[in-house]
């Protein structure tokens, strides 16, 4: 699969990560964990509003919010929770956040389910990590599917 059937910014993501070695890739990785952006203050305060990822090895917590600007859809924020220990769980998160944050749920709804095996980080992370990935993005689909109306 090529990354023409991803928004741009994913493409951009996966073009960067494809374009390294394995140890590069996982420096780059490292680096979205400490580029995640922090939830909100109202979100911090209200634990109940996140969702668990329970395919995580390490304990992650997404929700969404859609904002209405104009279009039927609206543009989608994301927001995670993941703890400064677990720097692949962070990473993951923050590639999800940077590529997809702020498009539309249509846009997020195209992205392919196997889209985590296109960042070429299967030999260098183990399976139960890729899966906790996969089920991050699935997670993120499913509540833009209910939010937006749209059948995913």
């Amino acid at each position: 699969m090529t990354t023409q059937a991803l928004p741009t910014a994913l493409a951009a993501i996966v073009d960067d990560f494809q374009a390294m070695s394995e140890p590069e890739r996982l420096q780059l990785l490292l680096e979205f964990s400490e580029g995640l952006p922090e939830l909100p203050d109202r979100l911090k305060d209200h634990p109940e509003l996140l969702e668990q990822v329970v395919e995580c090895q390490s304990p992650l917590f997404l929700t969404i919010e859609t904002e209405k600007d104009g279009g039927p859809a609206g543009t989608v924020r994301l927001f995670f929770k993941a703890p400064a220990e677990a720097p692949t769980t962070r990473g993951f998160a923050g590639v999800l956040h940077e590529g997809l944050d702020g498009l539309s749920a249509e846009e997020i709804l195209s992205v392919p389910d196997d889209m985590p095996e296109l960042l070429g980080l299967t030999r260098a992370i183990t399976p139960l990590r890729m899966r906790g990935m996969t089920a991050m993005l699935g997670r993120i689909k499913r509540k833009v599917a209910a939010a937006s109306g749209v059948r995913s």
